[in-house]
Order: structure tokens, then C-alpha cells, then sequence
């Protein structure tokens, strides 16, 4: 496939985070949207700094738009998490294929992350429980998940089957 240059780069991962904002705006329930479909696409196409990057920055863009409903600390170690979930899913790829990467991205996005924010929501006191947490978000979570991580996987086929041309 063909190597980008580092300006290339630059200009995609503006373009993603633009794209990103615009997910953002499709609400799913609450602040979940479909703001990391581009976050997970860079990762895969650029690299994981770069869907780390875009994961981070679309979920405060999320969180923002949806007024900060569990708080802005919250949604920082959030953003964080977003970003690691994304360097994860380009490194899985790279080591194994895209659906196992893809699996585990939404099991990761989708379960595991619903309840880490559902430890974080109880340490900062915006939950009464992790369980009361997680049960009301996790079905969200794991249909935004599962949308963003099977249209990027889709996205980065289509696009690198058109630059191998």
C-alpha cells in the first residue's frame, strides 16, 4: 500500500477529526454517538498515534456537544480510554487480521470500557454504583461500538483495495 507523507498525514488526521466532529453529532443515546467511526478508520489507515488522536478529541467533541452530562473529569479519562481503545484496535490488526481486531475492538469499546467509565462514574461520584452505570449504557455503547468499528473496517477495506490499485 502506498506510504503517505508526513504532511499527508497531518492533513488526514484534520480531515478525520472534521469527520469526527460531524459524528458526533449522531447521537445514539446521551453523548454516545458515531464520532470514533473516523478514529477507528485512521487507526487503521495511518496508524495508531493518529486513531488515538482522532478517538480522543471525538469523544470530548461528543461530551461537549452533549453538555458534559457525567462531567468534564470524567469525560477526560474517558477521552483517554477512547484513545488507547484505538491504538489497541491498529495494533491487534497488525498483529493478527482486521476481524479479530475488529472483535476485540467492540468487546473493548463496547464491554469493557462501559465498565471501567462505570468504576470511574462511582470514584467520582457521579454513579451510586458501577452497576447502575452500566446496566442503562451498555447496550448503547456496544451498538455505537459495533456501528463505528464494522463501517471503519468496511471504509479501510474499500480504501485499500483502491490504493493497491
Amino acid at each position: 500500500m502506498k506510504e503517505f507523507t508526513k504532511t499527508q498525514k497531518l492533513v488526514f488526521c484534520a480531515l478525520l477529526i472534521a469527520l469526527s466532529y460531524i459524528g458526533s453529532m449522531i447521537k445514539i443515546f446521551g453523548s454516545v454517538a458515531l464520532d470514533a467511526l473516523p478514529a477507528y478508520f485512521g487507526a487503521l489507515m495511518f496508524g495508531g498515534p493518529i486513531g488515538a488522536i482522532v478517538g480522543a478529541i471525538g469523544h470530548l467533541f461528543s461530551a461537549f456537544l452533549s453538555g458534559l452530562p457525567m462531567g468534564l473529569p470524567m469525560h477526560i479519562l474517558v477521552a483517554l480510554c477512547m484513545a488507547g481503545a484505538c491504538y489497541a484496535y491498529y495494533w491487534i490488526n497488525k498483529k493478527t487480521n482486521l476481524v479479530v481486531a475488529s472483535i476485540v475492538a467492540i468487546i473493548i469499546n463496547g464491554v469493557v470500557m462501559t465498565f471501567l467509565s462505570g468504576l470511574l462514574a462511582v470514584a467520582l461520584g457521579v454513579s451510586p454504583s458501577v452497576m447502575g452505570f452500566v446496566v442503562p449504557m451498555l447496550a448503547p455503547l456496544l451498538i455505537a461500538s459495533t456501528v463505528n468499528v464494522v463501517i471503519a473496517a468496511l471504509l479501510y477495506l474499500a480504501v485499500s483495495k483502491a490504493l493497491n490499485r
